[in-house]
């Protein structure tokens, strides 16, 4: 039976990701911060889909923590065939309003995690000649976003890292990809108002804002899709960017 371990996954994607996996017989490491009590949670319904499911409530800016999570995780399954580096915060303001303490939170938790993580789990995927990893990006990684500039920053970096990986990993068959996601009707978008998400939505040619199911079912795509698929960002917007 695979294992996956994903950041992040207390709700939202993570969480929706989480499920995905386990309905479909993947043992499922979870991890989460702010929210234990929703983690709990989600691994209560995990278990009751009847597979093996591991928690983990911790910083993902601290890399000692994310190396004894993914340590205990492989000692416990004895492999993480996936790791999904979805753990991630968002900022909305004008540059000139932002700090360099918050440069600081959203570099570490969006895009230092992921490396951290990703140098944490590689021994061992390289040592098994296998393994997928899969990091939660966004359009705005793509195309930059006016008032989001530390986040847009941020994914363009896992963009770049996710193409760089792919180039040194796929030798040992570890295929790295990031999905670039669109509008999710996730809590990131709180920060919006009805009238906001109303106008975001008439310019997606979809038509309606995705689900955070159909965002999580993306990410287990990509963890099935076929070795040669690596090294890319694949954009799921709607049509929108």
């Amino acid at each position: 039976m695979k294992t996956v371990l994903i950041t992040g996954s207390s709700r939202g994607i993570g969480r929706a990701a989480a499920l995905c996996f386990a309905r479909n017989g993947w043992n499922v490491v979870i991890h989460g911060f702010r929210h234990p009590e929703k983690l709990k949670s989600l691994e209560a319904e995990i278990h009751q889909l009847g597979v093996s499911c591991l928690s983990f409530i911790g910083d993902v800016c601290q890399p000692d923590f994310l190396s004894d999570m993914i340590q205990t995780s492989i000692d416990h399954f004895g492999t993480i065939d996936c790791l999904v580096n979805n753990a991630g915060i968002s900022k909305i303001g004008l540059f000139t309003d932002t700090t360099m303490k918050d440069w600081r939170q959203i570099l570490d938790t969006n895009l230092t995690s992921a490396l951290a993580a990703s140098h944490a789990v590689l021994p061992h995927m390289i040592r098994n000649h296998s393994g997928k990893i899969i990091n939660v990006s966004s359009v705005w990684g793509n195309e930059g976003a006016s008032c989001e500039v530390l986040y847009s920053v941020s994914k363009g970096g896992i963009n770049a890292f996710t193409k760089a990986l792919a180039k040194e990993t796929a030798p040992s068959n570890i295929q790295v990809n990031a999905v670039a996601f669109g509008m999710i009707d996730t809590d990131m978008n709180d920060e919006f108002s009805e009238e906001d998400l109303a106008m975001i939505r008439e310019e997606i040619p979809a038509d309606y804002i995705a689900s955070p199911e159909e965002a999580g079912s993306m990410i287990f795509h990509v963890a099935c899709a076929p070795a040669y698929m690596t090294g890319q960002i694949v954009t799921f917007s709607g049509g929108w960017y």
